[in-house]
């Protein structure tokens, strides 16, 4: 039986790692592309060089000829613009677009029956970008957002509690940016929800360095994050390829669900075999309902101005 492909578009700091996570989670062979002669190859090489440690048997392939990408089964788009000290991802928002503009042409060239999941930044507006110009059905293009902010916020809400990250099941919503929205209400540890574990004050700073989590991990290091994005592209990838019917927030286009009218934006779905299967939608309560309006609102911006740069 034929083996899937994944495609990783960018070998930088968050496809390199992508490319070796879903090596060692052995969900594929791997094409690693990139526009620097020999960033790809090299990396690709030295993951394949690990393989004997680590024990997998995933093909890896580095390259800058999109040939080699042909018949995909999933596209993970993570070239653009990192960040830096000081910037705000909307601040990437022009020379992205011309990115993802470029690299989700040329996946639909060599890989039309191809799922895409979007990693750069700002993540919204690119998934809007990367469906626009793929033209493909909106189900197969989605952003990797709710996954990584889930993380974060799962992470903070383990360290507060001292408990397994493994207990603490998180739900967000809205853009992937500051207005972010994490909902309490639907984020539990061992099935508790954390409304009874926490108080306000306390849930309220943790969601407020969810918000942050991008930017401080940016400060500290001088550029983006990349271990925690990898992963959360490479569970979306995986829920996918092994049809798993998984629940997680990622970017997905909404029409009627949560009255969004026909973007892509933070929700909770369901990832199988056939892309987003699934917008689970929520009972929101008021101020949840008013928090998610005004992320969507920003995101309605970013698309209109990346309307008028395509």
């Amino acid at each position: 039986m034929a083996r899937n492909k994944i495609t990783i578009v960018g070998a930088g700091n968050v496809g390199a790692s992508t490319a070796y996570m879903a090596a060692t989670r052995q969900l594929g062979d791997i094409v690693l592309i990139d526009i620097v002669e020999g960033l790809g190859e090299g990396k690709a090489l030295d993951i394949a060089e690990a393989a004997p440690v680590q024990l997998y048997d995933s093909h890896i392939v580095g390259t800058c000829d999109w040939k080699e990408t042909a018949d995909s089964d999933i596209a993970i788009i993570t070239s653009g613009l990192p960040r830096k000290p000081g910037m705000s991802r909307d601040d990437l928002l022009a020379k992205n677009t011309q990115i993802v503009k470029d690299v989700s042409g040329k996946v639909a060239r060599y890989s039309p029956n191809s799922i895409i999941i979007v990693v750069c930044n700002p993540l919204d507006a690119m998934v809007y970008v990367a469906a626009k110009i793929t033209d493909f059905a909106k189900n197969k293009v989605m952003g990797m957002a709710g996954a990584l902010d889930s993380a974060r916020f799962c992470c903070f809400l383990a360290l507060e509690l001292g408990v397994s990250v493994e207990e603490i099941k998180c739900v967000l919503m809205g853009g992937h940016g500051d207005d972010m929205v994490p909902l309490p209400r639907f984020t539990s540890v061992g099935g508790i929800p954390i409304t009874h574990l926490l108080d306000a004050d306390t849930i309220n700073r943790l969601i407020e360095r969810t918000r942050k989590g991008g930017i401080e991990v940016v400060n500290l290091l001088g550029y983006s994050a990349y271990y925690a994005p990898a992963a959360g592209a490479v569970k979306m990838a995986e829920a996918i390829l092994k049809d798993k019917k998984t629940v997680l927030s990622c970017c997905a286009y909404c029409q009627s669900e949560y009255d969004a009218g026909g973007y892509f934006v933070g929700v909770p779905a369901v990832l199988g075999g056939r892309g987003v299967e699934k917008v689970i939608e929520l009972d929101l309560n008021d101020a949840e309902q008013v928090q998610f309006q005004q992320s969507l609102t920003h995101v309605k911006e970013l698309v209109a101005k990346v309307d008028g740069l395509l």
